[in-house]
């Protein structure tokens, strides 16, 4: 009887629904825009350097790839440069966010692969990446400045928008996206046609 009642017990469990996690349904919210690119714009650039790559050029991501395995690539396109992807993986405990930075012939780029995954659940529509040992490895090897070791980026969805912030002592720059008015697809970045 006693083995009935904890099988009883566990089956009971067993069909409870389970509440997906915050990073599940942040993954889900990009879903729907899978295939499309949206223009942005950059709406902070706090200590940013004289000579910006960003400033003046045309801005779109693509929401490129959305696989069923947890990951969803979303090239950025700055003008004619197709050099930056964002990754977004799901992992055991959170979200991974690397950038994929290629040359126009397709090899990586000696800064590539940099990110972090998440340490706090976040919400369905924001998500921090303080960067990992790997990041701060490369940045010391390749000399950028000090604060790039404390980098922290943020994914954010909400609105109609899409948020990507890089944020660190003395630097923080911000571009949004508008979900809301899609545009034509851009070629494949590099590296990935």
């Amino acid at each position: 009887m006693r083995i009935r009642n904890i099988l009883a017990s566990l089956s009971l469990l067993l069909s409870l629904p389970v509440a997906a996690a915050p990073a599940d349904d942040f993954l889900a919210s990009l879903r729907p825009h899978c295939g499309k690119a949206f223009e942005g714009i950059i709406t902070t650039n706090e200590g940013g350097a004289a000579n910006d790559p960003f400033a003046g050029q045309r801005l779109v991501m693509h929401v490129r790839d959305c696989s069923k395995s947890g990951e969803v690539r979303i090239p950025l396109h700055v003008g004619e440069d197709r050099s930056r992807t964002w990754i977004v993986t799901r992992t055991a405990t959170g979200l991974r966010l690397k950038h994929d930075h290629r040359h126009a012939d397709g090899t990586e780029d000696k800064l590539t692969q940099y990110g972090g995954d998440t340490i706090a659940p976040g919400t369905a529509g924001r998500q921090s990446f303080p960067a990992d040992a790997f990041s701060r490895t490369l940045f010391t090897d390749n000399k950028l400045p000090p604060g790039a070791q404390q980098n922290v980026w943020t994914l954010e969805q909400g609105q109609g928008t899409f948020t990507y912030e890089l944020a660190r002592p003395g630097r923080v720059v911000r571009m949004v996206f508008d979900l809301t008015k899609p545009v034509a697809a851009p070629p494949a970045p590099w590296g990935h046609e």
